[in-house]
């Protein structure tokens, strides 16, 4: 399902107001290859993305989202970026801006395949072969194939600075 029920039952109250919401990207690597999805509603490619349910952990989300998205099965090795997107317009008028938690993800088990109606095409691509993709989501998969143990933490645009 592409918006989960809490969203839709907020948006039902507040209508397309900006909603900021706790995402999740699992870059998951498997040797010199990264998991990517097209997305169905854009046709980008992007590592999985996802949104937290309430009082899920973000790095519960990654491993889930990865799982139903794609059939693969991931461990989390860290947190390599904390990021806040831009303001995301959706076509229906929607507007949402994510506190984005980048883990960098291990291959576990699994079969790459279409999981869900949020991707029409999954595939496993060499860091050095990847489609295509917005910067946004290539700075996130250098961030975490670079991971050392350290999180890079960045504020979004407009804002003043951490801790401000």
């Amino acid at each position: 399902m592409a918006t989960p029920d809490f969203i839709l039952a907020l948006r039902e109250r507040i209508g397309h107001e900006l909603l900021w919401l706790p995402g999740t990207t699992a870059v998951v690597l498997r040797g010199d290859e990264v998991l990517l999805v097209r997305r169905a509603d854009t046709g980008e490619w992007t590592p999985v993305t996802g949104i937290c349910d309430p009082g899920e952990h973000p790095a519960t989300t990654a491993v889930r989202e990865c799982l139903e998205e794609t059939g693969v099965r991931c461990a989390v090795d860290g947190l390599a970026w904390v990021s806040v997107t831009r303001v995301f317009e959706y076509p229906n008028g929607d507007r949402s801006q994510y506190l984005d938690h980048v883990f960098r993800c291990r291959y576990e088990a699994g079969e790459a395949h279409v999981g869900d109606d949020e991707s029409s095409e999954v595939g496993w691509f060499g860091l050095e072969t990847m489609p295509p993709m917005a910067p946004e989501y290539v700075e996130r998969v250098r961030v975490a194939v670079a991971y050392d143990g350290t999180t890079r933490f960045e504020p979004g645009a407009g804002s003043v600075g951490v801790g401000a």
